[in-house]
């Protein structure tokens, strides 16, 4: 009801002399309540959420999958309610769990935050280095194979992120140091010191008066001044050497996808499975590139490694804050592996 009567006040606004404020109303819930969004509707059609998908997308799979270890498949609901992470509603208690299983299978927790476990049941992201390494076992590094898929670590894998290589959640290479979980200052170390879980809100108020910055994208490490990215720019925070490895890393992917696989590649961030082949090689992926007949198949071992790793960075928006560092240190990698097959210039490229 709240949609259409949004809805039909912005239609009348087209015509009325003095419009509506709608500035301060909300069409939707936010985020985990937002029973419209794609996260709760995609199987509307189908009528039931499959039983991989339920702990997260639906209203009863995370008590359900807390009491009983497993999910079965259950109808759509709209968006996630109280109960679905509280369970007792008189004193609004939360279920606590001690640890996380994550995808790696590392077992993991806040031992000084509990509650914030239930946020790393769906935080953790689908895939990691162990999946990635059981797909690629016994295959040559440079050679296509119709054994290979892309492994898509899913949205929003946060919790692994701030765990760094306990959690393993990139794809981390052989014989490379990683960093570990992501140890800020005390009262910032879990998800419900920065976010508010139920508006989904960042609270930057404290990120500025620390860090002396008015955008928290300017935030820097606390090491000596270092351009990691090679572009000059010292002063830049970390959101933005990150972002400048990850175009660097994804021209690599390109250029190994033509010269080595054999086939041209694109990426689009809202289209499954994310990689097509590029007709046009313009870079690209156009809504007629887009499309899942034209995914991309030409998949090498080393290839997928470092696309699995560009996509993860692009599905964690906040990993410059949940631990930067680790993003750093996967990129760079990335970039160095791609470059001892395809001409990447890594000269001035500096790892953490």
């Amino acid at each position: 009801m709240i949609q259409l009567l949004y809805d039909s006040i912005e239609n009348l606004n087209e015509k009325l002399a003095t419009p509506v404020d709608l500035s301060m109303a909300n069409r939707v819930d936010a985020g985990h309540f937002d029973g419209s969004a794609e996260a709760f509707r995609h199987w509307d059609a189908e009528g039931k959420v499959p039983n991989a998908c339920v702990k997260c997308h639906t209203a009863d799979g995370l008590p359900q999958f807390i009491a009983e270890g497993v999910n079965i498949s259950m109808m759509p609901s709209n968006g996630l309610r109280c109960e679905t992470c509280h369970n007792d509603l008189s004193t609004f208690s939360l279920y606590q769990v001690e640890t996380v299983t994550f995808p790696s299978g590392a077992k993991l927790g806040f031992e000084n935050s509990p509650n914030d476990n239930l946020c790393l049941n769906c935080h953790q992201g689908r895939e990691s280095t162990v999946s990635v390494n059981r797909a690629i076992a016994g295959l040559e590094p440079d050679t296509p194979s119709d054994k290979l898929t892309f492994r898509n670590v899913h949205y929003f894998a946060a919790g692994a992120t701030l765990f760094g290589s306990e959690a393993q959640g990139v794809y981390q290479y052989a014989g490379k140091e990683y960093a570990g979980k992501f140890e800020h200052i005390p009262n910032y170390q879990a998800c419900s010191d920065c976010h508010d879980a139920h508006k989904l809100t960042v609270e930057e108020g404290a990120c500025r008066a620390c860090h002396q910055v008015e955008d928290v994208t300017q935030i820097r490490l606390e090491d000596p001044k270092v351009d990691y990215d090679g572009d000059g720019d010292v002063n830049e925070g970390i959101k933005g050497e990150i972002d400048t490895l990850a175009e660097i890393l994804y021209q690599a992917i390109r250029t190994y996808a033509k010269d080595v696989a054999g086939s041209p590649i694109a990426y689009s961030p809202t289209a499954y499975p994310y990689f097509f082949v590029d007709t046009n090689e313009d870079g690209v992926a156009s809504p007629d590139e887009a499309i899942f007949p034209n995914r991309y198949v030409s998949w090498t071992p080393r290839l997928l490694q470092a696309a699995y790793n560009y996509q993860y960075v692009q599905k964690d928006p906040g990993g410059y804050v949940h631990n930067g560092k680790y993003i750093l240190q996967v990129l760079y990698d990335s970039i160095v592996d791609l470059s001892s097959k395809v001409q990447v210039n890594t000269a001035n490229l500096k790892r953490p």
